[in-house]
């Protein structure tokens, strides 16, 4: 009786570890495809954060080189706008010019136009006039008028530098 309860304990045993590494296998296994899922899960994820961090990183690399190139046409205008009045000064300045005094009657007269012909007109030191009537001006020195013809090549003036 001792040997057929030994015998019934020990097939119950077989059969409780058999059913225990069964279950074993079945977790190991569910643990595995979960992790799997996981990881293919974390991989999307991670390529859908990367794929909007390079959107980011590209669009602001887009706009810093838009401000540095609009940076570098602004230097460029005023670069122009600088040595076109520098040129015009050292037009004017060749005092033995005799157009001169008819450049400054032209300038006075459109003055007194705008302004009227009470218009206090003033010799700027620099060249050109200045017309001055009831807080009213009128600027014609060379810096202003060289910069408002620099000013009217617009865009255009942007084919000086663009190839």
């Amino acid at each position: 009786m001792r040997a057929e309860l030994l015998h019934t304990a020990r097939a119950e045993a077989r059969e409780l570890l058999d059913r225990a590494d069964q279950e074993a296998e079945a977790l190991i296994a569910e643990a595995r495809a979960t992790a799997r899922s996981l990881l293919e899960e974390a991989q999307r994820a991670g390529e859908r954060d990367g794929a909007a961090a390079a959107r980011d990183i590209r669009a602001r690399a887009r706009r810093t080189a838009r401000a540095r190139e609009l940076t570098a046409r602004g230097r460029a205008y005023e670069e122009l706008r600088s040595r076109a009045v520098v040129r015009v000064r050292e037009t004017w300045d060749t005092r033995a010019r005799p157009d001169r005094p008819d450049l400054l009657d032209r300038l006075r007269q459109r003055a007194q136009q705008l302004l009227g012909p009470d218009a206090e007109v003033t010799e700027a030191p620099d060249g050109g006039l200045v017309a001055q009537l009831a807080g009213r001006r009128a600027d014609y020195t060379l810096d202003a008028l060289t910069a408002r013809a620099v000013d009217r090549l617009g865009a255009e003036v942007e084919t000086l530098w663009s190839a």
